[in-house]
């Protein structure tokens, strides 16, 4: 354990041992420092990130960029992911995983080695060509079965299945079937399956915002986060709650997993909120709503900001543009909840003088800020590329953590040894080799959701899937969007955020958009993509297989299933986001024009009126909490069912303005505004009133008096 940075006695974990719990819940291997077999897997993983790193500097064919990235992702799944668990294999990587890891390494790399031969003799695939690519779709579904669990490989069996076996489906899915060397080529051997947008975002972008986060989290971004945190809100009502919620949205910035998030601000934050009051299932799922909404926050976006941007040919940027309001909306509310829930317990915050000053913390740790905010300015002001951003940005963290060390030994006076100079380096190794760990979830994914995404360009998939949504929902568009949004948490359950996102956005975001459209409702193609991918991240705290309550169970010392319900419902209210922004697009700062074609991103302007971004902002919020104090049932008090139904009477005039004004002849957005804060208004008056009268409802063993 590190030297604790606060004066209570709570011990912050340090970077090995937070690697080891990841790993732990994860399912990976955990190997024996320096035996030859976790050598192997850290020098991989190094050659991978060098790798990455290399092709910036040097481009190279595309494609073979996206083979070779295969490549490394498959020998680390095999190598990391054991077939069974059992105590041997856990500790070990049985002799037959040396025999199917090449394998598999040859299979992706045939794409390189027979690249001019396929290219000649496109569609009429030779026997060899149709053998590598069945047995390279194997490989990758075993691959994924280990690290992903097996949800995602059965989905794409189900998706292989029917693209072969379409005639004999019943009349309202059949499709005419595709040839075994139609669909091996289809999905392996050109860039329309496996090999396609998804694992070449991943290849290209994904990997160095990942590698820079976990760079920046091995030079000790995270402890830093979570000082900051804790020493800045926790003072007040459940502070180490608010410091959870506020450290996981910062670490969320760089980290694409939600299990990380929970593992790295989890082991600090949950011990303080238990020994605070909270119950312990309640800890842990205050740490899981935070942790899973570290994912809506940009620039990364758990990696699927990038596969949106590519998907709708907007920029990076724009995504993030349209990201901003819904996440931060979201984040603010997840602070109320803790809040409500804090004084619904009678949890007080910190004594005062168990915590540090905040300025000298942030000073002392302002190197970590510096290369976030170098990646957000070259991002969206200078506009570079993601690719040469996050490469820049990696490069700086590189300089900083190898000065840091030699640097902060000259401020101490200490004595500059070999060791202080080689410690950055050694810091810098350790993050490449997590970074790529990191990454083999997320390239396995969206190589296996590439399949996918190959059936539906083969079979129309998606045209029957419109048919099928139109008649269950009878052509009403609330319905088509609560399908969606189920199918999302259903699948979600077993997926990674990033695979949900493409599976849904292959299937159901252009039905969306094709069914609004039939009903009256011209939608921006983003609207659709955000609703399926907010949907895709609620997935991860969704019992019974999220496995970010897993996570924070395990921390917790709680029931999973218990966990993972409470966190939930602390989530519901993000689930109601993607309706809103559905029904009101300037949520997503867009605003629409009349256009025949939704899909073209020209038929929507951006709104840059910063008075109309801070009040879209503001109302968003104002919606969120009342939404929240209705399902929380308090605000200043306990609610009677007079304020419940006054909240809920907010939410529509607060988030749908336009929509309200026009439907109820208004005549301006701005009076449906008034209205849901007169309303606000009306409520504090009606409960500051009662507590006048009768008292606080106070805490009580039994509940509320």
């Amino acid at each position: 354990m590190k030297e604790n940075t606060t004066n209570l006695d709570i011990p912050v974990i340090d970077p090995d041992e937070e690697e080891k719990l990841i790993e732990q819940f994860e399912g990976q291997r955990t190997l024996e420092e320096g035996t030859w077999q976790h050598r192997l897997i850290v020098v991989i993983a190094f050659l991978w990130s060098a790798f990455q790193i290399y092709v910036v500097i040097h481009p190279i064919n595309s494609v073979f960029v996206r083979s070779f990235h295969l490549s490394f992702a498959l020998a680390l799944a095999f190598a990391m992911y054991p077939m069974f668990k059992s105590p041997k294999t856990m500790t070990t990587i049985p002799w037959y995983n040396f025999l199917i890891a090449p394998a598999a390494i040859a299979t992706a790399l045939y794409i390189v080695f027979a690249y001019d031969a396929l290219n000649a003799r496109s569609g009429a695939w030779e026997p060899l060509d149709v053998i590598m690519g069945l047995a390279g779709l194997f490989f990758l579904l075993k691959a994924a079965r280990r690290s992903l669990g097996l949800a995602l490989p059965v989905i794409a069996v189900v998706f292989l299945m029917y693209d072969y076996l379409g005639p004999y489906m019943p009349d309202l899915i059949a499709h005419k079937g595709a040839s075994i060397n139609k669909i091996v080529g289809q999905m392996y051997l050109t860039t329309e399956g496996i090999f396609g947008v998804p694992l070449g975002v991943s290849a290209s972008f994904v990997f160095l915002f990942v590698l820079f986060g976990a760079l920046l989290d091995r030079a000790g971004a995270g402890e830093y986060f979570i000082n900051i945190a804790y020493n800045l809100l926790g003072k007040y009502d459940g502070g180490p709650a608010k410091a959870s919620v506020a450290a996981s949205g910062l670490m969320g910035i760089i980290s694409g997993s939600s299990i990380a998030n929970t593992v790295t601000t989890g082991t600090f934050t949950i011990p303080l909120m238990k020994r605070l009051g909270f119950p312990a299932h309640k800890a842990g799922a205050v740490e899981v709503a935070s942790s899973v909404n570290g994912q809506l926050m940009p620039p990364i976006m758990g990696a699927a900001a990038f596969i949106i941007a590519e998907f709708l040919g907007l920029s990076y940027t724009e995504v993030v543009k349209a990201a901003f309001v819904p996440a931060f909306t979201s984040y603010f509310a997840l602070f109320y909840i803790v809040h409500l829930e804090a004084r619904k317990l009678g949890i007080k915050g910190e004594d005062p003088s168990n915590l540090q000053k905040v300025y000298p913390i942030f000073i002392k740790g302002i190197h970590f800020i510096v290369p976030i905010f170098y990646l957000i300015y070259t991002l969206l002001i200078l506009k570079e590329s993601a690719q040469s951003a996050a490469f820049n940005a990696i490069v700086l963290m590189m300089l900083i953590m190898v000065t840091q060390h030699p640097f902060k030994a000259m401020i101490t006076k200490e004595p500059l040894t070999v060791d202080v100079w080689l410690q950055g380096f050694k810091d810098i190794a350790n993050g490449m080799v997590n970074g790529a760990k990191n990454m083999v979830p997320i390239a396995i994914a969206t190589g296996v959701a590439g399949i996918v995404v190959g059936s539906v360009t083969l079979t129309g998939i998606g045209l029957i899937l419109a048919d099928v949504i139109d008649q269950l929902s009878n052509g009403n568009i609330i319905l088509v969007l609560v399908l969606t949004a189920v199918v999302s948490l259903i699948l979600g359950m077993g997926l990674p955020t990033t695979a949900n996102y493409i599976v849904m956005a292959a299937l159901t975001a252009p039905v969306i958009m094709q069914l609004a459209a039939d009903n009256g409702y011209i939608i921006p193609a983003i609207a659709a993509h955000m609703f399926v991918f907010y949907f895709g991240i609620l997935a991860d705290d969704t019992p019974p297989v999220g496995m970010a309550a897993y996570a924070a169970a395990g921390i917790a010392k709680a029931d999973p299933i218990k966990t993972g319900l409470q966190g939930f419902m602390y989530d519901i209210r993000t689930a109601i986001l993607p309706f809103m922004f559905f029904f009101n697009n300037k949520l997503l700062l867009i605003e629409s024009v009349n256009v025949d074609d939704p899909n073209d991103p020209a038929g929507w302007v951006w709104i840059t009126n910063p008075l109309e971004i801070l009040g879209i902002f503001a109302f968003a919020v104002m919606g969120m909490f009342a939404f929240t104090s209705a399902v929380q049932g308090f605000y200043l008090t306990k609610v009677n069912i007079l304020e419940r139904i006054l909240f809920l009477i907010i939410i529509p005039f607060a988030f749908l303005p336009d929509l309200m004004a026009s439907k109820l002849h208004l005549g301006s957005y701005l009076i449906s505004w008034a209205i849901a804060a007169g309303i606000y208004i009306l409520i504090y008056a009606m409960q500051k009133a009662r507590i006048s009268k009768h008292g606080h409802y106070v805490p009580t063993k039994v509940g509320f008096h």
